[in-house]
């Protein structure tokens, strides 16, 4: 595989989500192209391997704020959905976007050289435990 931009010791961090790893309807779609990169990034990670190459994913949970607001749902229904999604959390809340971003940049910096073709969940428990 060509890539002619990275160089040695280059990492790429794919965006996955817990939802690779949960049956939740209406989502089929979006699952399997999530569970997609997952694959991708461990036969990338072995295709890239020998130029120093790292790939990985992130796989956040709910993370604050939702998207959910975009999609029309009434404001009443929209806290109860919420507040649902949030109750399976384990650790009770939305996650917040600098902590998925700093989860990224851990994957991307030299910190992580040793870590290859592997997943991180930041999901605050919601799938993990």
């Amino acid at each position: 595989m060509r890539l002619p931009l990275l160089n040695r010791g280059a990492s790429i961090v794919l965006d996955g989500s817990i939802n690779a790893h949960v049956g939740m309807p209406a989502s089929s779609v979006y699952a399997a192209s999530k569970a997609a990169l997952i694959s991708l990034a461990k036969t990338l990670s072995a295709e890239l391997l020998a130029r120093g190459v790292r790939v990985n994913v992130t796989s956040p949970g709910p993370v604050t704020p939702p998207l959910y607001g975009k999609l029309g749902i009434a404001a009443d229904a929209l806290a109860d959905t919420a507040e649902q999604i949030r109750a399976q959390v384990s650790l009770g809340r939305f996650g917040e976007p600098t902590e998925i971003a700093a989860t990224v940049l851990h994957l991307a910096s030299r910190e992580s050289a040793f870590i290859v073709g592997t997943e991180i969940i930041a999901d605050g428990g919601m799938v993990t435990l």
